[in-house]
């Protein structure tokens, strides 16, 4: 845990003031107008959107966690109109190792989709294909997919059909395709996947196969079921371009926003860099280490480029791409996006009576705040958010011209009574509003 010694609130807000005036005649700070924006900085010296004591209470909450031995570490950015609001930083990398810093990298996971969203509404603004295509156009191998629609009571074996008829690539983007993923053991589907992954196959042409292979859990367009699908994405994305999938990204995504710390794979210089990833032991209470998947060794590109969950990144780049999303689809000069595709990014495509997961709407990348705020739930209607599942977060918010990037590295919760670090930092930021 970090030996560095603890500031009262009033005294933070202090020096970080102080630091920010010095920054903001030094940089230009609280403006996206260079490609290392956004730092710590960065932060405005006058607080004019929150109120200093709503952002205290922010960061004693996230700073807690740390403070309890939930996580080694977190950091967190909170961007509002261009400007930096807040950037902090607390803990460590590893338990006892590095502190964390403004360069730490970490596996953003799922965080990942959004990113082969765009890449994916890039060529769609490309005329290279359209939301009501047939997934078959491009993947042909699914031209012939079974769906298990239950099991024979008498032979407990899984009844399979045919399916009906072809995904669209809308259902494609939304988890409504029918596919699998892997993530429990509570289907014959899944069970499938676990036995044999796709997404550790040497290369996406073998993962598709595979794929292929399985039945789907449901008719195409029947309900949601958050799947494999954005790493079929990853794969038509690579079939379009006619680049390999990383190398597309660094191209089209990565150069472009100067995310210059995002990608596939790592060398053994960033290794320092690389946060540790750990999991609450249920029965001591305390944080045990949590191995990256055989599949998934960050540092041997020896499987697929997963679309769906393969990226690492930083705090920094991460935000660099939801402020892009924020701007329409533009940064530094830079256009990955028309506003008029990242509009269509942020609209429900789920069909008339079917929900994502809590209930909400899901857009082409992320899912998508369809519902009234509450006090647990504050975000506006249209807010586009995601998380990956080793523990980070992030949301646009086009409403309040609000974005939030927070980044931990933990598989799973953190116990009874534990900081719920994606869901309080939301109600915190909004209780922090100034009127």
């Amino acid at each position: 845990m970090s030996s560095r010694p603890v500031l009262t609130h009033a005294k933070f807000w202090l020096i970080a003031s102080v630091a920010s005036v010095l920054a903001a005649c030094a940089t230009g700070a609280g403006s996206s107008s260079t490609a290392k924006w956004p730092t710590q900085a960065d932060v405005v010296a006058t607080q004019a959107d929150f109120t200093p004591a709503g952002l205290a209470a922010l960061d004693a909450r996230m700073k807690e966690a740390v403070d309890k031995g939930q996580i080694a570490g977190v950091e967190y950015v909170l961007i509002k109109g261009g400007k930096v609001d807040a950037f902090r930083i607390h803990g460590n990398q590893s338990l006892g190792g590095p502190a964390m810093t403004e360069d730490t990298i970490f596996r953003i996971r799922s965080m990942t989709k959004p990113i082969t969203g765009v890449a994916m509404m890039q060529l769609f603004e490309q005329g290279k294909w359209q939301l009501d295509d047939p997934v078959t156009k491009y993947v042909p191998e699914f031209a012939n997919l079974k769906v298990i629609t239950g099991e024979d009571p008498a032979t407990k074996q899984p009844i399979i059909v045919n399916a009906n008829r072809p995904a669209t690539m809308r259902e494609v983007f939304t988890h409504t395709a029918g596919f699998g993923y892997g993530l429990s053991a509570s289907s014959a589907v899944d069970r499938m996947f676990i036995a044999d992954n796709p997404m550790g196959k040497k290369d996406m042409k073998a993962m598709i196969d595979r794929v292929a292979e399985i039945p789907l859990l449901a008719q195409p367009g029947e309900r949601f079921s958050y799947s494999i699908a954005i790493d079929v994405q990853g794969a038509i994305v690579e079939r379009l371009s006619g680049m390999k999938f990383g190398d597309y990204l660094e191209k089209n995504i990565f150069k472009p926003l100067a995310m210059n710390d995002s990608g596939f794979w790592l060398t053994e210089k960033e290794r320092p860099r690389f946060a540790t990833v750990y999991t609450r032991n249920n029965t001591t209470g305390q944080l045990d280490l949590y191995p990256d998947a055989p599949d998934r060794d960050f540092f041997k590109p020896d499987h697929e480029e997963s679309g769906g969950g393969g990226l690492t990144s930083t705090t920094h780049d991460y935000a660099r791409f939801v402020q892009m999303l924020i701007n329409d689809g533009e940064l530094d000069g830079k256009r990955v996006l028309k506003a008029e595709t990242i509009k269509l990014m942020f609209q429900n495509h789920l069909a008339p009576g079917i929900n994502g997961m809590g209930g909400g709407g899901w857009g082409l990348g992320g899912a998508l705040a369809t519902k009234e705020p509450t006090e647990k739930a504050p975000q506006p209607i249209g807010t586009f958010s995601w998380f990956g599942i080793d523990g980070t977060w992030f949301w646009v918010d086009p409403v309040n011209d609000i974005g939030f990037v927070g980044m931990i590295q933990r598989r799973g919760g953190g116990g009874p009574g534990a900081v719920d670090l994606r869901g309080e930092s939301a109600q915190l930021v909004y209780k922090a509003i100034a009127k």
